[in-house]
C-alpha cells in the first residue's frame, strides 16, 4: 500500500494540461477530414493521430517525478503486458491505496473504453486512516474523469463484491496478499477474485517475496513465500499460469529489522509507524531500492461456472 495519499498541487496542475492536451489532439483529428491531407496529417506519428499507449501514459504529466522515480523498481509496463492488460478490458484492481497504478491502468482503460473497478476498503465502519485513503482515492482520481474515465469504487470486504460475477477480464494486487494475515482470509480473497473474473479471466499478483529466507509466515515482515500464494489460488480454483522474475530484487536480503517496509518507498526506522529515528542508519537498505517481488500469472478455467468450451 502506497502511504502517499494526497494528490499534491502541481499533479492536479499537471493532470489538467495533460486532459487539455488530449483536448486539443481529438480536436485537430476531428478537423482533419475538412481541410487537404498534408505529409503531417498523414503521418501516423503525428501528435494528433498518436496513439494511446502504456509508454505515453507512463511518460504523462499527471505523474509526478517521484511517482515516476518507482518505475525502475516496479516495471509497470512489463508487469502489465505480462498480466496481458488490453485497453478495452474490464480490470478490478485490489486495494489501489495511493492510487500508484492507477494513474497507469485507468487512463489507458479510459482510451479503449474499458472499465476500471477500484476495489477499496469498505467504508462502514472505516478506521481513520481507511476513511482518509477512500476520501484521497475519491478527491485524486474518481472526481477527475476527464484524465481517468469513470472509476467505480467497490470494496473488498465480508458482505461486499468487488465487481459483477463473472464480469472482470484481468484481478490484479500489488503488494497485498501479506496484510491477509491469516490462511482462511487469504483464501477469502482469492475466491471473491474467482467469483468476479470471467471463465478465461486473469489473476495477477505482485508481492513481497519470502523465498529464500527465513521470515515470519504470518506476514508480519511484509514477506510471503510464493508456494505458499500458489497453494491458497489453487484451493480458489485457479489455474497456475506462470511467473516471471520482472520484479525481482536479488540484493533484497529480506533480513531487515523493521521488515519489508526498512526499505524504500516507506523507509521506516523505528517500530513505531511515522516515528523516525534520527540515528538509524538507512545507507544500507537504501541501497538495496524497494523488496524482491514475485509476479504470478493465475487464470479462472475456461469451463469454469458451467461455461461451454468452444
Amino acid at each position: 500500500m502506497n502511504p502517499d495519499l494526497a494528490m499534491p498541487e502541481h499533479r492536479k496542475s499537471n493532470a489538467v494540461k495533460l486532459s487539455a492536451a488530449m483536448f486539443l489532439a481529438m480536436a485537430l483529428g476531428a478537423c482533419g477530414g475538412e481541410t487537404q491531407p498534408t505529409d503531417q496529417a498523414t503521418d501516423a506519428t503525428s501528435p494528433a493521430q498518436e496513439e494511446t499507449t502504456l509508454e505515453t501514459i507512463i511518460a504523462g504529466d499527471h505523474r509526478t517525478e517521484e511517482e515516476r522515480a518507482r518505475d525502475v523498481y516496479r516495471h509497470p509496463k512489463e508487469t502489465l503486458e505480462f498480466f496481458g492488460l488490453e485497453p478495452d478490458m474490464t480490470v478490478v484492481e485490489v486495494w489501489p491505496g495511493g492510487g500508484w497504478y492507477t494513474q497507469i491502468i485507468a487512463p489507458y482503460l479510459k482510451s479503449g473504453g474499458g472499465k476500471y473497478y477500484a476495489a477499496h476498503f469498505p467504508r462502514e465502519g472505516a478506521s481513520e486512516y481507511a476513511t482518509s485513503a477512500l476520501n484521497a482515492f475519491d478527491q485524486n482520481y474518481v472526481e477527475q474523469p476527464e484524465i481517468y474515465g469513470d472509476i467505480e469504487v467497490t470494496a473488498l470486504g465480508k458482505g461486499h463484491h468487488i465487481a459483477p460475477e463473472n464480469s472482470a477480464d484481468l484481478v490484479v494486487t500489488f503488494r497485498n496478499v501479506h496484510n491477509w494475515r491469516s490462511r482462511e482470509t487469504k483464501l477469502a480473497m482469492f475466491e471473491e477474485f474467482y467469483r468476479a473474473l470471467k471463465p478465461g479471466g486473469v489473476l495477477g499478483v505482485v508481492e513481497h517475496r519470502a523465498d529464500g529466507a527465513d521470515v515470519k509466515t504470518d506476514g508480519s515482515a511484509g514477506y510471503i513465500y510464493t508456494d505458499e500464494v500458489k497453494e491458497i489460488a489453487a484451493e480458489a480454483g485457479f489455474d497456475f499460469d506462470q511467473s516471471s522474475e520482472i520484479n525481482a530484487n536479488a540484493a533484497d536480503t529480506k533480513d531487515h529489522p523493521f521488515g519489508v517496509w526498512t526499505l524504500p518507498p516507506t523507509r521506516r526506522s523505528s517500530e513505531v509507524r511515522g516515528q523516525d529515528d534520527p540515528d538509524f542508519d538507512r545507507a544500507k537498505y537504501d541501497a538495496i531500492g524497494e523488496s524482491d517481488r514475485m509476479t504470478l500469472k493465475f487464470r479462472k478455467p475456461i469451463a469454469a461456472d458451467g461455461a461451454l468450451l468452444e
